[in-house]
Order: C-alpha cells, then structure tokens, then sequence
C-alpha cells in the first residue's frame, strides 16, 4: 500500500524534543495506516536549535516503521526544523515601536527619493513651462497642475501597492507580500543549505 507525504519546507516544534512524521509533512493513506505513519518518529533532538531532514531519511524511518508500504514524495526535498523550548513571549508594545520606526524609515527614504528625482529632473521647470503653453502665462507656481500631480502621484502609489491602511483594493497579493514570500523562501533556502552542510561535515 502506498503512503502519500508532503513535507513541509519548515516546521517549528515548541516544548517536544520528539518530532514525529506529522509535524513535517501532510501525509495521505488508507485506513488506519494514516494514523501510523503519522506517529513515526524521525528526530529526536538533544537540545533546541535548528535542525534539517532529508527527505531519504524520512522515506528510511517509514520502511524502517511500516515495512512493505511504497513512499510517495509529493514535497519538499528538505524540511528546515526549528525546535524549541517555550514559544516566545511577543510584547505589543515593542511591536508597535517597531513597526512605527520602520514607516518613519520608509516614509523619509522614499519622500527623499521622491524629491530628489524632482530635483534632478527639474519637474518645478517643467511645470511652468506646461502652464505657459496651456495658458499663455508664466507663473511661480502653477498650482493647477502641481496639486492634480501630487494626488495623482499619491493614487498611483497606492494603486501599485494595492493596500491602504488596512485594505487591499483587490485580493491579488500586494508587492510587498511578493517580495516577503520571495525572502522568506530565499531564507528557508539559505537555512535549509547551511545546516545540511553542517550535517555533512560532522559525519
């Protein structure tokens, strides 16, 4: 009979040192073989830390537990496993500092880059010289077109990041839900080759 495994990429075990089949992968069977393979113990861990498995050593602890049934990999070739003592106590407050130090990094980087494209570009120029074409005379400040620019240019970002505030204008991921996805892989990735080359050097 055949066992069906997704393994996960990651996986964090709290307050157990024992990790068993189903905190790694999803796993699919008939009967009660799903219940079995589930419970079979792959690692046990000395201490808390950060540990890899392969997927040959989770097909080998199944033969090894439920001889004469075929593993099926339909996952990961390596699970990341972060094993820990208690889960970490999160303070709001710190949160909240966190978060507001990060949109006054953001908001001063980005208005800077703003300006200085302005700058460089000598948009205020451009401006005047598009009210005199349109109107037929030269001014400071042509407001009636700097005022429409800025809320444009306001409406276009939120438009490409597809958020504002606490909603999304539509449910297609935002760019920066991309970029997040794109780093957490590339982390697990990185993560995921470190300790299998650590592994290898302490056989």
């Amino acid at each position: 009979m055949e066992i069906y495994i997704k393994p996960k990429k990651k996986a964090e075990i709290v307050g157990r040192d024992i990790v068993i089949l189903s905190d790694v992968a999803e796993v699919y069977a008939s009967g009660d073989l799903k219940g079995q393979a589930e419970g079979v113990r792959l690692l046990s861990a000395k201490k808390p830390g950060n540990y890899v498995i392969s997927v040959l050593e989770v097909v080998a602890a199944i033969s090894a537990a439920l001889p004469g049934h075929a593993v099926v990999n339909l996952g990961e070739m390596d699970t990341a496993v972060i094993v820990k003592k208690k889960a970490q106590k999160t303070y709001k407050w710190w949160t909240f500092i966190k978060i507001a130090v990060v949109c006054m990094v953001l908001f001063a980087g980005s208005a800077t880059a703003i300006m200085a494209f302005h700058s460089e570009a000598q948009l205020g120029t451009v401006f005047k010289k598009y009210y005199e074409m349109f109107f037929g005379q030269e001014v400071e400040k042509p407001y009636i077109i700097t005022i429409p620019y800025s809320i444009g240019l306001a409406l276009g970002i939120m438009g490409f990041f597809n958020h504002f505030g606490g909603k999304k204008f539509t449910k297609e991921p935002t760019p920066i839900e991309v970029e997040m996805e794109k780093y957490e892989t590339d982390s697990d990735d990185a993560v995921i080759q470190s300790l299998t080359r650590q592994k290898e050097s302490e056989k």
